[in-house]
């Protein structure tokens, strides 16, 4: 049935930019501000250290 091949590609594309902006804001909001501060840590400790 090619009529019902673009309503397969706009669900696709949909789909697949919905999963994008999910994802970057799981890694901005959880993921990243966890290694920046393992960052800020490491830095702090190698300081105090020397």
């Amino acid at each position: 049935m090619p009529q019902l091949l673009p309503f397969f590609f706009v669900n696709q594309i949909s789909f697949s930019f919905i999963t994008l902006i999910v994802l970057i804001f799981i890694f901005s909001k959880y993921i990243l501000p966890t290694f920046t501060f393992g960052q800020v840590v490491r830095m702090y400790i190698t300081k105090l250290s020397s």
